[in-house]
């Protein structure tokens, strides 16, 4: 008697018959990870959904990323497992202040961190990633003010690298990095004296002044496997650690706990699963539907932070 599919076996044989492509960010669960045939952090699965080829591409992330999957690939469909995979940097910066305040300053220059709604990046003129940023915002002239958003802590760690005085900056934060405390840290330094600190600049000042390397998601999974039989203590979302026992198998790593659930696990990342994404392929929903005058304003802005090296 032969064995029913299993639920990895039924998606790979949907993927084929949708010509998809699997993308699936950093922080997904390893289940999903293990059948994507790309995994990155933002801007790379931005260039990934730019740079292949299929009629379907089901993002394994949360809804902003497959918004802009869909600026950057119009004419295919994109789905994400779950609609409710959303981010409290999006959620926490509408769109309505933010053409307000273009309206008032006209001559403002406005960034915003990929980790907005496509409303919020059609109203502005450059988009960044946590690996970029610094780059996107050393691109601008040093006359200009700037106003980076949504992401409080990300902005503080760009103005002290580029040292602009004239930076503004929304304040917004990340559920999961905002509230990793600095105590914790502090307390597994103290357990684990030989480990090497790894921390995204979502995470409050404090944490970065006690971390050794500072980058985003993909940035640390290449210093990681730079290092590679170190012990680490991680200062992100603990489902990078697939990633990380990949590229430092002989690696020991560390996760600190944060103060919204005793864990540094996204919820929202959590929402996507195996069995979400097999019925996501097979009726081709939640679907990311934008009009055309949208996408054309959000291009701009993408393709100028994907112009920048």
């Amino acid at each position: 008697m032969t064995a029913a599919p299993t639920i990895a076996e039924e998606i790979l044989e949907l993927k084929r018959e949708r010509r998809a492509i699997i993308l699936a960010h950093h922080y997904q669960d390893a289940e999903i990870q293990e059948i994507a045939d790309f995994t990155g952090d933002s801007l790379e699965l931005a260039r990934a959904a730019r740079d292949t080829e299929g009629d379907v591409i089901a993002f394994c992330g949360v809804w902003f990323m497959a918004e802009t999957a869909k600026v950057l690939s119009p004419n295919r469909i994109v789905i994400v497992p779950d609609r409710n995979a959303s981010c409290s940097l999006v959620e926490g910066c509408p769109v309505e202040p933010i053409r307000e305040y273009r309206r008032r300053n006209p001559d403002h220059v406005i960034v915003s961190y990929i980790n907005t709604s496509i409303e919020v990046k059609a109203e502005s003129d450059l988009l960044c990633t946590s690996r970029n940023a610094v780059n996107i915002v050393n691109s601008i002239p040093a006359d200009k003010t700037v106003l980076f958003l949504p992401d409080r802590n990300l902005g503080n760690y760009v103005k002290r690298q580029t040292g602009r005085e004239n930076l503004k900056i929304w304040q917004g934060s990340c559920i999961v990095h905002n509230t990793f405390p600095v105590r914790r840290l502090l307390e597994a330094k103290t357990a684990h004296p030989e480990a090497i600190v790894v921390a995204h600049p979502e995470c409050p000042e404090a944490v970065l002044d006690h971390s050794d390397f500072i980058g985003s998601t993909s940035a640390i999974v290449d210093y990681v496997a730079a290092h590679a039989g170190r012990e680490f203590i991680v200062m992100t979302e603990s489902g990078v650690g697939f990633s990380l026992e990949r590229v430092a198998p002989t690696s020991r790593f560390y996760y600190v706990a944060n103060e919204n659930c005793n864990c540094s696990e996204c919820p929202f990342m959590r929402l996507n699963t195996l069995e979400k994404l097999r019925d996501s392929l097979q009726t081709l929903e939640p679907r990311v539907e934008l009009s055309a005058d949208l996408i054309a304003r959000a291009l701009l802005p993408l393709e100028r932070m994907l112009a920048v090296k």
